[in-house]
């Protein structure tokens, strides 16, 4: 799996270089049929991903938030799944909370993952059974299980006013993309964060591994596992923790 690893942070590196460079020009910026945002940059590193990735492992399948869904990917023995940016509204307004996402998945599970603030040159990453890190760093969740707790949480569903009751006791720090929240709390700059919508699997993908991987605990919002690269790729929802608490944070979101 080194050879993987390498060819990925290769892959991110070079995707990240792309986006910032757009970023710091007057790039172009339309909507997709859902009315989310769509730049030039993300279909800059999603050519870049798939070019990379798929031109050193040709056989491998493919989803990604900015690609037609193939269907065949389904018999594919390993699929890439990738959202070239996580976080395009940050992108857009440039708040330094977005994040390349990708995760190579073997029979539904990630095995190698990466995620890329390339605004921060934080490059979080982790292999199946090998740990997660942040650049050079070895990373682990907080295990602490006091309270109050940092919660990372979506600005949109702060916004609505979803998060009022948690904020009474718990302090919630709003940020952008959630495979950078997933990241962050990989790498213990916060306790937890969960979602109360849906998230597609790309999304998640990436950043499930490395909470995982840092000693933490990664489930939809019934507590199951997840299992990827499906013919649906939405899910309900996400909520990870450190180990201690991940069951009193799911309890939390179950609420909402």
């Amino acid at each position: 799996m080194n050879r993987e690893l390498t060819i990925l942070l290769q892959a991110m590196r070079s995707a990240g270089a792309a986006i910032e460079s757009i970023r710091r020009r007057n790039m172009r910026v339309t909507a997709k049929a859902n009315q989310s945002p769509l730049t030039e940059a993300d279909l800059a590193a999603n050519d870049i991903l798939k070019t990379h990735l798929l031109g050193h492992f040709p056989h491998d399948g493919w989803l990604s938030e900015e690609s037609v869904d193939d269907i065949s990917r389904l018999d594919c023995e390993r699929v890439w799944i990738v959202d070239p940016i996580d976080g395009t509204k940050e992108f857009i307004k440039n708040i330094p909370e977005y994040a390349i996402s990708a995760a190579l998945v073997v029979e539904h599970k990630p095995i190698l993952a990466a995620v890329y603030n390339p605004a921060t040159e934080e490059l979080f990453y982790a292999s199946k059974n090998q740990g997660a890190w942040l650049n050079q760093e070895r990373i682990t969740c907080d295990k602490s299980a006091s309270e109050p707790l940092t919660i990372l949480a979506s600005r949109t569903e702060v916004s609505e006013g979803r998060w009022e009751p948690i904020k009474k006791n718990h302090h919630i720090k709003e940020t952008g993309s959630i495979a950078y929240k997933l990241g962050l709390v990989a790498a213990g700059r916060a306790q937890a964060t969960f979602s109360l919508t849906p998230k597609s699997e790309w999304d998640i993908a990436a950043g499930v591994l490395l909470v995982t991987e840092a000693g933490g605990i990664a489930s939809d919002l019934a507590g199951q596992a997840f299992l990827f690269n499906q013919k649906n790729a939405l899910v309900n929802g996400i909520v990870a923790a450190g180990s201690l608490i991940h069951s009193t944070v799911l309890r939390m979101a179950m609420v909402k």
